[in-house]
Order: C-alpha cells, then structure tokens, then sequence
C-alpha cells in the first residue's frame, strides 16, 4: 500500500486560525493544548475576523471604527505576538477563559486591560496596540490568508499546508483522547478529496452546546452572525437552562 509522501512526514506543527470571540474556536484551542501538553507539537497562533467575514455591505469595516470587539483585540495580541508567540499564548487562554467560560467581557476595552495586568503586562500595551496602524495589517494578513484559501470561518487550522475548518466541539477531550482526534484529523491529508463529515446533532446535542455556550451567550454584547444571518441562539439558552 503506498501513501502520500506528505503525510508520511511527521507533523511537528499547527497554524490555528482563531477570533478571541468564537465560543468554538476556544473550546477547539483547549484541545489543541492537550495535544501540545501530549506530543510538544508547536502552535503558531494566527487571527480571523468574524466581524469582516459576516460584515454586510452597510457597515463599517471593523479597522474603520475606533473599537471593534474582536479585531480591536487581535491588534493587543499581534502586539504580543511580536515579542513572543507564548505571550499571545497566554494571552488568548486568558481572554478565551474569561468570555467562553467565566462570561466576562474581555472585549470591553477597560477590561481587556485589566486582564493585560493580570497577566502581568502593562495594560497601556492596549492604547499602543491600537495607535500602531500595522497591527492593522497583521491582523488582515492572517485574515485573509484563510480567505484566499476558501475558508470562512474558525478555528480554522492549517497544516502541512492544508486548512482544515474545525474540530468543531465542546468538552474537548484531554490526554491521549486529544492525541487521537488530532491523528484522525491528520490522516485526512492522505485523502485530499474528502471535504465534509458532520455529525447530525439531536436534541441531546443541541443542550449539550447550549451548556458550553452559556458563558459567551452571557457575555456578548452582540448579536451572533453566520455567514451573513444572524444566528438565533435562543433555543441554545433556553436548552442551557433546562
């Protein structure tokens, strides 16, 4: 049986494409963590907008507007991401836990910088994040590298060259559990023309999502948005409070 040369080549390191304001982009970077806690794979860190993907033709790009939840945040950690990629580690973790589990608002620019001392890093890196235009740029580079590649929306994960959009998940799994969905995500680089496996998701599933997204549906202060329509996440809550 002969296999493809790439995926034969051990896999040392992950791209994950991430907006600090997708509840499945962070329950999808606990996973990757265990696998990296399990393996020493490298993650490079690397950003998408939602709000400029979702954007309609009416509205603001969000490096128009003096604040913009999730863009206005990637610039504090394409800061961070200049210095080291483990500060935007640490500082994602920190602001993923804060709105996808705590339901706080890190978005708020007062909190972002308070988190920024929590860290125990100078929360004026905020103001200065957002008075250099390039972080601008970085962030677009990193966005629109999924773009050209087809993608639409995170996490989305790039290896070996190949972007993967998902695992989509929640309660992501620890330990050699990790190790194992991220080798079977692996193995689809041997078939390259396999695009598409979705699991149908039932009533269980659905309060079971509802649950994991408690926090960011009590945390937000926008409206949820796929692909241009806005997402009713009412049913969601109410499943979450059952």
């Amino acid at each position: 049986m002969t296999t493809d040369a790439a995926s034969e080549e051990a896999i040392t390191s992950v791209d994950f494409h991430f907006d600090p304001m997708c509840p499945f982009a962070f329950h999808a970077s606990r996973w990757i963590r265990h696998v990296r806690a399990e393996t020493a794979i490298d993650i490079a860190w690397r950003f998408f907008s939602l709000e400029e993907i979702n954007r309609r033709d009416d509205q603001k790009h969000p490096w128009e507007r003096e604040w913009s939840y999730g863009w206005s945040l990637m610039r504090i950690g394409a800061l961070l991401r200049r210095e080291s990629m483990d500060l935007l580690d640490r500082w994602y973790a920190a602001t993923g836990h804060l709105l996808h589990t705590d339901g706080g608002k890190p978005h708020d620019p007062n909190v972002a910088r308070g988190l920024l001392e929590r860290l125990g890093l100078d929360p004026a890196i905020l103001d200065a994040a957002l008075a250099d235009p390039t972080t601008h740029d970085d962030v677009r580079a990193d966005h629109d590298r999924v773009v050209a590649a087809g993608g639409f929306g995170v996490p989305t994960l790039f290896v070996q060259g190949t972007p993967f959009f998902g695992p989509v998940l929640v309660d992501p799994p620890e330990g050699e559990s990790a190790v194992r969905l991220w080798n079977t995500l692996t193995e689809l680089l041997e078939f390259p023309h396999v695009y598409e496996i979705q699991r149908v998701k039932g009533a269980a599933d659905t309060a079971a999502i509802g649950q994991a997204l408690e926090p960011y549906v009590r945390g937000r202060d926008w409206q949820s948005v796929n692909r241009g329509e806005v997402v009713d996440l009412s049913i969601l809550e109410t499943e979450s409070d059952t």
